[in-house]
């Protein structure tokens, strides 16, 4: 039996933290670059310094500064389990989760075979190659939508999976970590979903038009959904009210509509399931569109826990939420005795 030596498998496992964390803050297509965090800060301070422009008041570096980073945010109890999901999808998620995951390209050659087994081949001829990838980047990324809300739904309907998904609505105070805040079950089942959404219209397109080129990318990454990254990705997490309005506000998804779908209103319970679009909510009748001027807005779930932000809570309780609908059911029903006499 191999002997295990501790010191070398932290050690391996601080190397394939490390890498992890370089990728994360270093490729463009990443959803927490460096890039992507400096674009986010950018767009956030150019839109307070015009609101302020706009009111006739002076624009000052030092205003700009509390506005962006209001103090003490950082060292709330929430911001604090933002940081410990952080380092935990750092260190262990990938190790303990990864293979309970399906890969998009296996469902395609799924999906491609299945059709070409039930249909024969497609009748339609290939596409010209530029077209095809810009089929591809459209189409996909309208799949990554779907699966985003379908999979949202479903989390926030069907209280088995809203057990596990209550934990990212925990959060009391937003911020970019606030994106890594998901309990493992619910992290495998999204990660699921949108294999099986996209691998499943990638599936259509391959017996439809051929195997493809792909769609346009930037680091692999769609570049649709890398133009959401660079823009609206980290403020939807975040203070910052920037409100897609009008018809606007049916198509894209932006930081203000999902802020709202972080309100702890009851009026505004189960709206704005979507990612970057809006055209999936419109359509299934849970889109609420802000409004232009800022809303107040408190975050969390009622009744807030003494333990929601710790690793019981978080992580632990979850389970006993979930399985206990499960458990109560499995008990015997309890009848009483037949007494004799009379």
């Amino acid at each position: 039996m191999p002997t295990i030596h501790a010191p070398a498998v932290l050690a391996q496992l601080w190397a394939i933290s490390f890498g992890k964390l370089g990728n994360l803050l270093q490729s463009v297509g990443s959803t927490f670059s460096l890039v992507s965090l400096a674009s986010a800060l950018i767009l956030a301070a150019g839109i307070l310094a015009l609101r302020r422009h706009r009111r006739g008041r002076p624009i000052r570096l030092a205003v700009l500064r509390r506005a962006l980073f209001p103090r003490g945010r950082h060292r709330t109890a929430s911001a604090k389990a933002d940081l410990g999901f952080f380092v935990f999808s750092l260190l262990m998620f990938g190790v303990l989760f990864g293979w309970m995951i399906l890969s998009a390209n296996l469902v395609t050659g799924w999906v491609t075979h299945a059709l070409t087994a039930a249909l024969g081949p497609a009748p339609t001829g290939a596409m010209p190659r530029l077209l095809r990838m810009g089929t591809d980047t459209v189409v996909l990324f309208l799949a990554y939508e779907l699966g985003f809300w379908i999979d949202h739904y479903l989390s926030h309907r069907v209280p088995f999976l809203w057990a596990f998904h209550k934990t990212h609505h925990t959060a009391q105070t937003l911020s970019p970590l606030t994106n890594f805040r998901l309990h493992p079950v619910d992290g495998v089942k999204f990660a699921n979903i949108l294999a099986l959404t996209l691998g499943s219209v990638s599936g259509l397109l391959n017996y439809l038009f051929g195997q493809g080129p792909g769609a346009f990318q930037v680091a692999d990454r769609n570049v649709i959904l890398l133009v959401f990254v660079l823009t609206t990705l980290h403020l939807q997490h975040s203070h910052i009210w920037l409100a897609a309005t009008g018809v606007w506000g049916r198509i894209i998804l932006s930081p203000a509509h999902h802020q709202i779908h972080h309100s702890a209103d009851p009026a505004h319970f189960d709206r704005n399931f979507g990612s970057y679009l809006s055209v999936w909510d419109w359509l299934f009748g849970t889109l609420e569109i802000p409004t232009r001027e800022p809303q107040r807005l408190t975050f969390g779930v009622d009744p807030i826990g003494p333990s929601q932000h710790t690793v019981t809570g978080a992580l632990i309780e979850p389970f006993a939420e979930a399985f206990a609908p499960l458990v109560a059911a499995a008990r015997p029903t309890m009848t009483p005795a037949k007494t004799c006499g009379g």
